[in-house]
């Protein structure tokens, strides 16, 4: 599943001027280009959320090893 670039600033929670600015800098999710369109996966979407994973704020304190875990869904 491919998504635009509106659809998939929502689907990660930010807008479509942060992404168009996180293609310029490198620090969004990976995306296509497509002729001259930009989509974005869902997988490559997913992997970026699951990057940002923590477990505390500073990096000293990060338990790396937990943090990229496969998350657990709560019943």
């Amino acid at each position: 599943m491919l998504f635009s670039t509106k659809d998939a600033a929502a689907r990660i929670g930010k807008s479509p001027s942060w992404l168009n600015k996180s293609r310029m800098t490198g620090d969004g999710p990976v995306y296509l280009k497509l002729g001259g369109s930009v989509r974005y996966a869902l997988a490559d979407l997913e992997a970026w959320l699951a990057a940002g994973r923590r477990t505390a704020v500073y990096d000293h304190a990060n338990d790396n090893a937990r943090a990229m875990r496969p998350q657990t869904r709560a019943a």
